[in-house]
């Protein structure tokens, strides 16, 4: 059974679509706009749009932040980075 795709997109608290890529949710942020979240899974929460900034301005922005928030996450929940 093939795994569920990892990035999640969130319109007002209710889960609208998910994605391989977080540059291809950002695409669908940037166009649905105010209130919209990328979450990684249900739970964590790596951009708000509007308070992060407009993913419109620059997808790319949005991806890299995604990235860099779970990887903090990551270094958060185990204490040090995984290699």
């Amino acid at each position: 059974m093939a795994a569920s795709l990892p990035w999640k997109v969130y319109l007002d608290g209710e889960y609208i679509a998910a994605f391989f890529s977080p540059y291809h949710a950002a695409i669908l942020v940037g166009t649905l706009g105010k209130d919209t979240q990328v979450r990684y899974g249900h739970k964590l929460v790596v951009w708000y749009e509007d308070v992060d900034g407009q993913a419109s301005e620059s997808y790319d922005t949005v991806a890299e932040t995604c990235l860099l928030r779970l990887g903090e996450s990551e270094l958060g929940r185990h204490g040090r980075a995984r290699g």
